[in-house]
């Protein structure tokens, strides 16, 4: 159960680094990278649930990187003005 845990956040900071590069936000506030990936790793896994994808750790990564770039999107318009 920890396992689990601590890996679904390793990739749920990776899913952030990478959502921040290719959503051009600033590389140097990693803690928040990380932060929205974790929660975009959560919004592309109910979105993936909904849609019948997913099953293994590449497409989690994945759906975990689209779910990113759609929090860092909704972080940009909606909270940092």
């Amino acid at each position: 159960m920890l396992v689990k845990l601590i890996i679904e956040l390793v990739l749920g900071g990776v899913a952030g680094y990478v959502a921040a590069g290719l959503m051009k936000a600033d590389k140097s506030n990693w803690i928040l990278n990380v932060i929205l990936g974790v929660v975009g790793g959560i919004v592309g896994g109910i979105i993936g649930n909904l849609l019948g994808i997913g099953g293994g750790w590449i497409s989690g990564l994945i759906l975990a990187i689209g779910g990113a770039c759609l929090v860092i999107w909704a972080y940009r318009k909606f909270i940092k003005k």
